[in-house]
């Protein structure tokens, strides 16, 4: 059975929002409808988004490193927010794998969203229906769109690539030869749910900086250290400083 996921490279996402922007840009002009923003510019911003980037600080001072986690629904292939649903608007697409909400069946109860470990639901607070990533279903199913373009919004506009779409279930494709090769993962696997999407683990680099490179040469304090070796005097300092 074909099951389309996500696979999101940890090594090369910025953070730079570009997934969020157009995640919610194409879904409130798409299927999914209007998609609330009640107070976006607040101290207390409230709107729904299908797509959120988590941004956490690692490690401790000086070797600290800064690591931005893309977050959305995972189509799980045994999602926990589909049999909770009392109405049937929760469910799994067979031809593909994708767990979708049906609008028209949703009551907003919110079970579904409680029955979520990853928290990846959101209820839209104007229309009080539940909301959550589609993998953009409404643009992979075009038959006018051209074939390069039916993929999900957030994987055409992520200018590093970190976001590769794909059939996990087909070896040969490129999100599972990217698991394989990169030991691709899980996110919480221990809930039982068997998430589609992988993230890909960052890669640690190592950089040789010589000593005289640590320090740039016309800053202050490298400017003392030259007089008081004698290699500069006070007029050149002061020249090479307003240059």
């Amino acid at each position: 059975m074909t099951q389309l996921a996500l696979v999101i490279d940890l090594n090369v996402c910025v953070g730079c929002h570009a997934c969020v922007t157009s995640c919610k840009e194409w879904n409130t002009s798409g299927e999914a409808g209007s998609l609330a923003d009640k107070n976006p510019c607040g101290a207390e911003p409230s709107g729904t988004f299908f797509n959120r980037v988590l941004t956490y600080e690692a490690g401790t001072f000086p070797d600290t490193d800064t690591i931005h986690l893309p977050k959305s629904c995972l189509h799980c292939e045994d999602p926990p927010c589909v049999p909770v649903c009392p109405t049937g608007a929760s469910y799994k697409r067979k031809s593909d794998g994708l767990v979708l909400v049906d609008y028209d069946k949703c009551i907003g109860c919110n079970y579904c969203s409680w029955a979520c470990p990853y928290g990846a639901r959101e209820i839209d607070e104007k229309r009080k229906e539940m909301t959550k990533c589609t993998l953009c279903s409404d643009r992979i199913d075009n038959p006018d769109l051209p074939e390069r373009d039916r993929k999900p919004a957030c994987v055409l506009a992520c200018p590093t690539s970190a976001r590769l779409f794909g059939d996990i279930h087909d070896p040969q494709s490129e999100v599972s030869l990217a698991i394989a090769e990169r030991g691709g993962y899980q996110l919480m696997p221990e809930w039982g749910t068997n998430p589609s999407n992988h993230y890909l683990p960052r890669r640690k680099t190592t950089m040789q900086v010589r000593d005289n490179e640590a320090t740039r040469q016309d800053n202050a304090r490298g400017l003392d250290a030259q007089m008081e070796r004698g290699e500069l005097n006070l007029a050149a300092a002061a020249q090479r400083t307003q240059n």
